[in-house]
């Protein structure tokens, strides 16, 4: 499923826009190259831990994925895409039944909801297929931007940032990526990363994010990369 098409990188904000409350100085671009470098020797082919056969169950994982975890979504989906793997038997469980399926997941009435408009749409203007077109995926209810990139990306092979609470924090409290919004660090992103990592980038930056450069108290000591980030003091935490 690798995608020919690369979206244009949108222009940068200026510096001074670019900081938010307790960032870290910018990385050079060295450190940058060496940052990514060290991320990829260590997991060079980096994965999400969302669990799908297929782009519409990859969909329908991402959009049930909003406020929580890869893990509660993995355990309601593993059952759910076993019944209902397309948008047509979706559709055929009803409202209740999704609702039933999917109710350890927080919000799970509004997701429901917007899953089954979202597979009508598939159905009635897609041919029951998903588009590979930014706006076109962005439509659908319950999708917005950090979902249709995370689709385009795993699915489609574009090389595009979905910039949840990790890469947020992350960007900005290591200096590689600094913004006050996640868009602004979704461009931040889309012009420093080098070509070589961008596929893989958002992949390498959730993962450290959620496993090492934790909210509440980074694994600095642990952290491979700890060289090239600027967040300071470092905590003796591993």
């Amino acid at each position: 499923m690798n995608a020919t098409r690369r979206n244009p990188v949108p222009p940068a904000a200026a510096p001074e826009a670019l900081a938010t409350p307790g960032s870290s100085a910018p990385m050079t671009d060295a450190q940058v190259e060496h940052f990514f470098a060290t991320l990829r020797a260590a997991n060079p082919h980096p994965e999400t831990e969302l669990q799908f056969t297929n782009v519409f169950e990859l969909l329908a994982a991402v959009l049930l994925s909003a406020q929580a975890t890869d893990v509660g979504v993995n355990k309601a989906t593993r059952k759910l895409f076993a019944l209902a793997p397309t948008p047509q038997r979706m559709l055929a469980l009803g409202l209740e039944g999704l609702e039933a399926q999917i109710k350890t997941i927080g919000l799970y009435r509004t997701k429901a909801k917007h899953l089954l408009q979202t597979c009508r749409m598939l159905v009635e203007q897609h041919g029951g297929r998903v588009p590979r077109e930014r706006e076109a995926l962005e439509a659908l209810p319950g999708v917005g931007r950090k979902t249709a990139n995370v689709v385009l990306n795993v699915a489609f092979g574009e090389p595009t940032m979905a910039v949840d609470t990790h890469i947020f924090r992350v960007g900005n409290r290591t200096g590689l990526a600094l913004g006050k919004n996640p868009l602004a660090v979704e461009q931040v992103l889309l012009r420093r990363v080098p070509p070589a990592y961008r596929v893989d980038a958002h992949h390498w930056l959730i993962l450290h994010g959620r496993y090492v450069c934790q909210a509440r108290l980074p694994r600095c000591a642990a952290c491979q990369v700890a060289v090239d980030c600027q967040f300071q003091p470092k905590t003796a935490t591993r």
